[in-house]
């Protein structure tokens, strides 16, 4: 049994500027306000612990390895810096490696490691390729999709899929069948396009502006058509390389953050420095912290959530928006039902932040992973 004290608990309606919690065993058993006996935050930040939907890879790792110890490396990771929660995030690969790639992050799924499967790939559009390589992207198939599901064992939780590809659609109706969260992204697709692919089951849409055709005014596109969908959850990379302060702090100011997922698209470089990575199958430089491919495109990020959180809070956002989208919005997304918030009897996964918004702790299940 833990009392966390003196600390400015953000709840999901409030702030509470000097509260405390109990822990007891892997819950938040209470919640008060005023003087406690307990380990003393000094009046630091206390927030849940954070949520990372669209992750690929940190610490010289990647899930698409395939390997039990390179999915604990990225796990262990990003969970240092505060990301207690994560989905083991899939690029375009050859479909016998998605297929087994999928089969060792569900055992990490099984095992309560991961909170689940994202699969970015193979149905996008070549024209907004990204960071895919173009060899291996392919038109939607319902027959290889059905054998990825498979090989996932049911952990297989979001998708990317270009809805204007022929077979897009019907797709995007299979994977909700499944109950697999759908979301538009890598496309050229109109706006009637995408907003038929909302139409048809798709639920949110992947790094909004990052690989999509740009917004215009006379041909409003993916980003507009994503912004428009009632309740359609929009990823954001706010990791100061993929969009501009103005575009984050316009992005909150619109949808609000229950409408914004913070992610950090991350990859084995994050937690590394500089050097030469491989993404997929492809090669991609980091320098100065700046992920690229051979061909200048941005490839990824070298970020962790924590990272994002702050540097979105630099571009002009409330700290409680920024954590509320790195943590219950992505948490309502998914029906993670156990996390995403503090409160009684939930999971006592939680962050501590200090002055700066540099992560000074972090409990997981009612444990220190970092221990202030």
């Amino acid at each position: 049994m833990t009392v966390l004290s003196n600390a400015r608990l953000v709840l999901p309606d409030r702030v509470v500027e000097a509260g405390w919690l109990r822990i007891d065993g892997d819950r938040i058993a209470e919640i008060g306000e005023g003087p406690a006996d307990g380990v003393d935050l000094g009046g630091r930040w206390l927030t849940p612990g954070l949520i990372d939907i669209h992750v690929h890879g940190g610490n010289g790792a990647a899930f698409n390895a395939a390997e039990p110890k390179a999915v604990q490396t990225v796990t262990d990771f990003h969970r240092s810096f505060g990301t207690t929660s994560m989905l083991g995030g899939l690029v375009t690969g050859k479909p016998d490696d998605m297929r087994t790639a999928a089969a060792v992050v569900a055992d990490s799924c099984d095992a309560g490691e991961l909170a689940g499967i994202y699969l970015e790939g193979p149905f996008l559009n070549v024209a907004r390729k990204g960071a895919h390589d173009p060899e291996l992207l392919r038109m939607p198939d319902v027959e290889l999709m059905e054998s990825v599901l498979e090989a996932g064992r049911g952990h297989v939780r979001q998708v990317t899929i270009a809805p204007e590809l022929p077979g897009g659609l019907d797709l995007i109706k299979r994977c909700a069948d499944h109950g697999v969260v759908t979301a538009v992204g890598h496309t050229d697709g109109s706006y009637e396009d995408v907003r038929a692919g909302f139409d048809s089951g798709a639920s949110m849409a992947t790094h909004l502006f990052n690989g999509m055709r740009p917004l215009h005014h006379r041909d409003p596109g993916p980003i507009a058509a994503s912004m428009a969908a009632a309740g359609a959850i929009c990823e954001v990379i706010a990791d100061g390389v993929h969009l501009a302060p103005g575009t984050v702090d316009m992005l909150f100011a619109t949808l609000g953050a229950d409408r914004i997922a913070l992610v950090t698209d991350a990859m084995s470089a994050a937690g590394v420095g500089d050097g030469e990575f491989q993404l997929g199958h492809l090669k991609v430089h980091v320098v100065d912290g700046v992920a690229r491919l051979e061909n200048g495109s941005i490839a990824s990020s070298t970020a962790t959530l924590a990272q994002v959180v702050a540097r979105t809070v630099g571009m002009g956002v409330a700290f409680t928006d920024a954590v509320r989208a790195a943590t219950l919005t992505p948490a309502r997304l998914h029906n993670l039902s156990d996390v995403g918030a503090i409160s009684t009897g939930l999971r006592a996964d939680l962050v501590v932040w200090d002055e700066n918004l540099d992560v000074a702790g972090v409990v997981r299940a009612g444990r220190w992973i970092r221990e202030i």
